[in-house]
């Protein structure tokens, strides 16, 4: 062979071989399947943007809505999962483990995320499953200068909760403002407190119980939940408006009545996420100085259990492109930037303070972070039927004077359809 036909073959050689290994280096990538879209997710690529740079992984985002658990299932089902997928709640995680489809993901140091939300995504002792941030629940926004110019105090536990509105009626003002309107999703609001209730009173095992349906609708321990929650809202004279003016005021518009002059009510049990609705009807408020919060009291003194609901990450494969998106995606780092951009709460605990906003985002974080018991939101775990059909019905019925053996019969029978047992 001439030494010619030998220097066109090498240079053949050289460049297959650097078109390889060019074309190795644009493979190295990961798919993540989000329900997320608009501002959230444009705060999610932003977040993605300092791993791509440090690490070269091309992370492939694809954002499919709230459709993401039928699509997430479907393509499952056809053998082409994404690698990654943020999952709308730890029960639809249960379910690919269950299938065999999630990758555990032991391999991560989760030592600065708080044991609750570490349990939260594990099943039989293993981690499936990482929180990258939290809206959390269980508070009690307040009108802090009316609050502190009548001396009252955050109760330590359900009863003082119960005297402390009677209190503030004494004094001649509403206690609380609540609003259960929220177009075709009416009714979830008192889901919210129900689910409260139910962790303080029958404790996180019965709750987890009641949510999976080990336990019927119509029993008396759920009974005692409804009748508890009725003891906020009857007689009417608790709830600004009474029970007229909580179905037909809108979840977002309820709180703005705290900060009329005179104040129409004091008390407002909502999530982090209220703080923007406060701000939009009154954009003068100063947090911690015009409103705090303090958090839903347990039934006895001590730490109180905490509900809400958060996003989750999963891994469909075992890659190396998928251990390093995982790890950042459960470090500070990551964390800081996703919740500085949207005013949710990071799970890692090292995430700075200064990263939030304000005061009562920077306490709820704080409160977030010494979880001992966390639980998501339970009519999100429950089947559609159930958790956003007659439990969203049911508590409308209930406050519209439906008796609770009607109301309870609906919901277990719809249940009982949901769940098959």
């Amino acid at each position: 062979m001439s030494k010619r036909v030998l220097s066109i073959s090498f240079a053949v050689l050289l460049g297959v071989g650097l078109l390889a290994a060019f074309g190795g280096a644009q493979q190295r990538s990961v798919t993540i399947m989000v329900l997320w879209s608009g501002t959230e997710l444009q705060a999610f690529e932003e977040t993605l943007v300092p791993f791509e740079q440090r690490t070269g992984i091309d992370v492939q985002v694809e954002s499919v809505g709230r459709d993401l658990p039928t699509i997430l299932v479907t393509r499952f089902e056809a053998g082409n999962p994404p690698d990654v997928a943020a999952l709308p709640n730890p029960g639809q995680m249960k379910e690919f483990v269950a299938e065999g489809g999630l990758v555990p993901l032991n391999f991560l140091d989760l030592s600065d995320h708080p044991t609750a939300f570490v349990d939260l995504g594990s099943v039989g002792g293993n981690v499936y499953g990482i929180f990258i941030s939290a809206d959390l629940k269980s508070l009690v926004w307040y009108n802090k200068k009316g609050f502190d110019a009548n001396g009252y105090r955050a109760p330590a536990t359900l009863d003082e909760l119960l005297h402390l509105q009677e209190e503030i009626y004494a004094d001649g003002i509403t206690p609380w403002c609540i609003g259960l309107e929220s177009g075709a999703a009416s009714g979830w609001p008192g889901t919210d407190w129900l689910e409260d209730l139910a962790l303080r009173i029958l404790g996180a095992e019965v709750y987890d119980m009641w949510v999976a349906h080990d336990i019927p609708w119509n029993s008396d321990s759920v009974g005692l939940i409804w009748k508890y929650w009725r003891r906020f809202w009857e007689p009417e004279y608790l709830v600004y408006g009474g029970t007229r003016g909580m179905l037909s005021t809108n979840f977002g518009d309820s709180p703005a009545a705290m900060f009329t002059d005179p104040p129409g009510c004091l008390l407002h049990r909502q999530a982090t996420f209220i703080q923007s609705f406060i701000l939009g009807a009154y954009p003068k408020l100063e947090a911690g100085v015009d409103y705090d919060i303090f958090v839903f009291p347990p039934l006895v003194p001590g730490p109180a259990p905490l509900l809400g609901a958060g996003d989750l990450i999963s891994a469909f494969k075992d890659t190396p492109e998928v251990r390093e998106l995982m790890q950042y995606l459960a470090s500070a780092e990551a964390q800081a930037i996703w919740v500085g951009k949207l005013g949710k709460l990071a799970i890692n605990t090292k995430v700075a303070p200064a990263v939030y906003p304000d005061d009562i985002t920077r306490k709820a974080a704080q409160i977030l972070g010494s979880a001992k018991v966390f639980r998501f939101d339970g009519s999100d775990l429950m089947p559609a039927a159930v958790g956003s059909g007659a439990f969203w019905e049911g508590v409308l019925d209930y406050v519209s004077g439906v008796s609770l053996d009607t109301v309870l019969a609906n919901i277990e029978a719809a249940a009982v359809a949901a769940y098959g047992k």
